[in-house]
């Protein structure tokens, strides 16, 4: 395993973040991931983990090691759609492949950026899905025990973008592999509504045709990362009281309201507040607003981590203001 200095992370975060890490190095085994934390440990280095860069925004030169995991695997573990898959693995790829296999429940999920790792940590959702529907467990490294440790769905606490993982006393934990209970014979899901209005002229529909509407509206709605630097979704869909929801809905009678699990709490859209306060297509120095989606933060010209992270934050103020609503960052500040 090679450890390198002072490197430039621009290409390892799809914002396109120009940053230097003091060390960088990909781990594609338990073995190399405890050498780089032993590195980092014996010269009280801090360590930052990720995978595919899709859900960070580094604000600074970072003065430790940036370990970015590499753990390939996918084995599936019984003809009845139970698999085991590593950290490292794509996870459009994955869910591409358990299309493949005829193993369904993730097609709705299709074309989410990053690795398999960060799934459950983000408890990512699309479509009227969530990954930890489908989560057996999640087999993690404990740095301060040194050994691996299975987390049960239980165990983990996923709740909304969220689960234990993102805990201030959980960052221990890294993700080495994923367990997932797929289906043969899991019924389509296209009741959202996007999703139902895409394929609403089709006379059956199954889960390819579900994968690919998703795949469609994605592409339509957020920019290629590969195009203009953007981390996708750059704000939390905000939960919030019932009759915080009741007394918007007196004044403005289309705000979207989505049932939650969570008793007394409905989800409405950060898309729709932002349009509203006339963010969309706003520009502060190099940070931008997608002209398209009001959620998706870009880089529209060499923007600073610091300039995005500023932008966001007097995106989140007018919400606030305007509104009385406080949106919570989905990307990792870093």
């Amino acid at each position: 395993m090679e450890i390198s200095t002072e490197v430039d992370l621009a290409p390892y975060n799809t914002l396109g973040v120009n940053a230097v890490a003091s060390y960088f190095c990909k781990v594609a085994n338990l073995s190399e991931l405890r050498q780089a934390l032993d590195f980092a440990s014996e010269r009280n280095l801090p360590t930052k983990i990720i995978g595919g860069g899709s859900n960070i925004l580094i604000t600074g030169d970072f003065p430790g090691v940036i370990i970015q995991l590499a753990l390939m695997n996918i084995e599936w573990m019984n003809d009845e759609g139970l698999v085991r898959v590593g950290a490292g693995e794509n996870w459009h790829a994955f869910v591409e492949h358990c299309l493949g296999k005829g193993a369904h429940g993730l097609e709705n999920l299709a074309l989410i950026p990053g690795t398999v790792g960060a799934a459950p940590i983000q408890n990512i959702g699309a479509y009227g899905v969530e990954c930890e529907q489908f989560i057996v467990s999640v087999q993690v490294y404990d740095q301060q025990q040194r050994s691996i440790v299975e987390f049960s769905h239980e165990m983990c606490e996923f709740s909304y973008r969220d689960s234990i993982f993102k805990y201030e006393g959980s960052k221990h934990f890294v993700v080495l592999a994923v367990t997932f209970q797929l289906y043969p014979d899991w019924p389509a899901n296209f009741s959202y509504g996007a999703l139902a209005n895409e394929l609403k002229d089709k006379d059956t529909i199954g889960h390819r045709d579900v994968f690919d509407a998703v795949c469609k509206i994605r592409r339509s709605k957020l920019p290629d990362p590969a195009v203009i630097g953007n981390a996708g979704s750059f704000f939390k869909n905000p939960l919030i009281s019932l009759d915080k929801y009741k007394a918007l809905k007196a004044e403005y009678s289309d705000i979207p309201g989505y049932e939650v699990t969570e008793p007394g709490l409905i989800k409405t859209s950060a898309a729709w507040l932002l349009d509203q306060a006339g963010w969309k297509g706003k520009r502060r120095g190099g940070a931008g607003v997608h002209t398209e989606h009001a959620l998706v933060i870009v880089n529209a010209d060499n923007a600073s981590g610091d300039e995005i992270l500023l932008l966001a934050q007097e995106m989140a103020s007018s919400i606030l203001s305007k509104f009385g609503i406080a949106l919570e960052t989905e990307v990792q500040i870093v």
